[in-house]
């Protein structure tokens, strides 16, 4: 009579690239901040004409950097701090 070791239920292993959290949130911090130069660079421009003929012409990177700095600070908030488990 002979025994045959059997071996115990291996567990399914877990892509660990899909649950980095500090990857996923460095990408997309990435990725505002290249919208960013991009609306910079080929962006329209905010321009205010008066009746004098005078005008006034404002960048509108500026205004999707005003908004991309706020998404920045939330997204490293939740992607880069730690959960207590």
């Amino acid at each position: 009579m002979s025994t045959i070791a059997h071996q115990g239920v291996q567990p399914t292993r877990k892509i660990s690239w899909l649950e980095a959290r500090d990857l996923w949130a460095s990408l997309a911090i990435s990725v505002i901040w290249l919208a960013v130069l991009f609306v910079s660079l080929f962006g329209p421009d905010f321009v205010s004409t008066s009746a004098g003929g005078s005008y006034t012409k404002i960048p509108s990177g500026i205004a999707v950097a005003f908004f991309g700095l706020f998404a920045t600070m939330s997204i490293a908030k939740y992607g880069f701090s730690r959960k207590k488990e």
